[in-house]
């Protein structure tokens, strides 16, 4: 049997910054030297962060990554650490002279021909390097417009045991390196991966991994990033499976980690020579194998539920856009509403209550429950209270302008808009918004009201789950003999805008599990009308829910950035028009609505809401 230990860096990158990226790789290969590894694995495009989007087109940009990875080179040598292999994800250029080259002539090539790369590194050099195969172009992705495809697969003998090298959408395509690696006998398919946490997606890893470690003939390692990046979390949960589909390790989730798993090898007999597979690059590092010793188990993390999983991701995503944008503290309104008050939770636990500002700003409709649950909330979480009364500030308006209605109730939330403007301003605080995905789904918001901030932790939550979240969040307090952070009230009150006596937010929307459950259809399965009406929903509710979405893509445009948590996500999954006369008719055709103007404005009957 060939032994080898084999450690995966699930490790939080920052994109840009590739000399402190490149400390990183120095810092973890030497706690896996440490720990006795002989090979450590970066995720993707580790050195440069991820996504790059279009800075991947910069060839200022593709010369510097591929100048750091030079260094680094030298520097982990100068560490001492060259008998280790660090194989780490960076951005390159395609090499004419490389057989890595599609043959295609038709192929699309971005300017520069840029590609997502995986580099060897040992002994003070860069021995080799991968070119991702497959780029995805859907959900989240648009790889095909910034990368060019490589060809070949990259094998390498370290210790004697040939470790196939490939990145992420590589393993999710049929066919392609993962067939080349069981031909040409590799023993180890080492994967690195930027792979974004959306809900449930831990399953279809493991289920994926299993499979293509059957195809390949080997174990299979994944290493993923743990990052917030603008709107996509990354979770870790790097994980090795044996080709039987047992689970050697596991990584833990949204937390960076070293995941060391021993690997007992069968030997190969067709060793002796590197294999001559067409298609395959093989480089040799070391032929002899080391010394027989004790190999110890692989960690295997537990698993979480729902409601944890997608909490740590909006903390996560939070804490890392405040503190790799620059800032240090944070401000939102507070109404003690359940969306600002879990919000508000969210940002003490990302970046710690004295970090955040939570601001109350009644006006003349807001009831006495929602300074009381407000205060109570700064309280148990000891946040920096303010209270600013609005009244005195949206007097004047009234008077000057004559607003009334729903000029009168936008008015109010954008008087907040401008005092958390003003505060961040001033202090130079990040102004969180705190819509949820069904009120942003709908428009239920008040443009440059409400809606004004920098970054929406729960962009991507649905109202339900955000519920189900501040329960959690209690529950999880008191499992830890801590006081629960969320009044109870703010959690079994009805949601109300307060921008008129009396309001609620079901005078307008349907009530939530309903409205949920709809939009979960409409916008995420892209369910027509016929669609939904076979799912069972009302026809007066689906004509109503559907036609405020629709309208509201305008808003959608300019809201602030936040996690996605869901399979599709507002933004980079979901692109419509914003003018568009494509409509569902009550007949349930598609057609033109020719008497529909684009909402430009909001006009009488369409929802808002004030911060809270």
């Amino acid at each position: 049997m060939s032994q080898l230990r084999l450690a995966l860096a699930q490790v939080d990158s920052t994109v840009g910054d590739l000399a402190g990226n490149a400390r990183i790789v120095r810092e973890w290969s030497a706690t896996a030297r440490d720990a006795g590894a002989h090979v450590v694995a970066f995720p993707e495009m580790h050195l440069t962060g991820y996504p790059v989007e279009d800075l991947a087109l910069r060839t200022s940009f593709v010369d510097a990554s591929r100048a750091a990875l030079e260094e680094l080179a030298v520097d982990l040598a100068d560490d001492g650490l060259g008998d280790l292999a660090v194989v780490v994800g960076y951005l390159d250029r395609l090499d004419p002279a490389e057989r890595n080259v599609a043959e295609r002539p038709t192929l699309f090539v971005p300017k520069g021909a840029p590609q997502n790369c995986a580099a060897v590194i040992h002994q003070g050099g860069v021995v080799t390097r991968y070119a991702k195969h497959h780029l995805p172009n859907y959900g989240v992705f648009d790889e095909f417009r910034i990368f060019t495809p490589g060809r070949d697969l990259t094998l390498v003998r370290l210790h004697g045991v040939d470790i196939a090298i490939v990145i992420c959408e590589d393993i999710w395509q049929d066919g392609g390196p993962v067939a080349l690696t069981r031909r040409a006998g590799a023993e180890l398919l080492l994967v690195l991966n930027g792979s974004p946490y959306e809900r449930d997606k831990v399953d279809v890893r493991r289920t994926l991994a299993t499979r293509r470690a059957a195809e390949a003939g080997c174990p299979l390692a994944y290493v993923n990033m743990v990052a917030g990046q603008d709107d996509l979390v990354f979770d870790g949960d790097s994980i090795v499976v044996a080709p039987d589909g047992t689970v050697l390790a596991r990584g833990p989730r949204f937390e960076e980690a070293l995941v060391v798993v021993d690997l007992d090898l069968p030997p190969d007999a067709a060793h002796v020579d590197p294999p001559t597979v067409e298609g395959v690059r093989h480089v040799v590092l070391s032929e002899r194998p080391v010394p027989p010793y004790p190999p110890r188990p692989g960690v295997v993390g537990e698993p979480l539920e729902t409601c944890e999983e997608v909490y740590r991701a909006v903390v996560l995503g939070l804490r890392d856009y405040v503190r790799k944008n620059g800032f240090r503290s944070v401000v939102l309104g507070l109404s003690g509403g359940i969306d600002s008050t879990l919000v508000a939770t969210v940002a003490c636990d990302a970046i710690g209550p004295e970090n955040v500002v939570g601001v109350s700003m009644p006006s003349t409709y807001s009831s006495h429950h929602s300074l009381d649950d407000a205060a109570d909330l700064a309280k148990r979480t000891g946040l920096d209270y303010r209270i600013v009364p609005i009244a005195p500030m949206v007097q004047p308006f009234l008077d000057a302008l004559g607003l009334t209605a729903v000029a009168e109730e936008n008015l109010q939330a954008r008087v907040r808009g401008v005092i958390l403007m003003g505060i961040s301003n001033q202090e130079g605080l990040l102004v969180l918004t705190t819509g949820n995905k069904s009120e942003l789904a709908v428009g239920y918001s008040t443009i440059y009201g409400d809606s004004v901030g920098g970054f929406n932790p729960v962009k991507d939550v649905p109202k339900t789950l955000v519920w189900e979240l501040a329960r959690w969040r209690n529950a999880d307090a008191e499992r830890h003999g801590e006081v629960p952070p969320i009044p109870e009230n703010s959690i079994t009150k009805a949601p109300s805008a307060e921008l008129r006596p009396g309001q609620t937010d079901q005078d307008t929307l349907p009530p939530y599990p309903l409205l949920d459950a709809l939009l979960e259809r409409y916008v995420e399965q892209a369910h027509g009308r016929s669609e939904l009406l076979a799912d069972g929903f009302a026809p007066e509710v689906v004509d109503s829910v559907v036609t405020m979405v629709d309208r509201a893509e305008w808003k959608r445009r300019q809201s602030a950035p936040g996690p996605k948590t869901s399979p599709v996500a507002f933004g980079r999954d979901r692109r419509l028009p914003i003018t568009s006369r494509w409509r569902e008719h009550a007949s349930g055709e598609m057609g033109h609505a020719g008497d529909e103007r684009l909402q430009a404005r909001e006009s009488p009957g369409s929802p808002r809401e004030e911060l809270r």
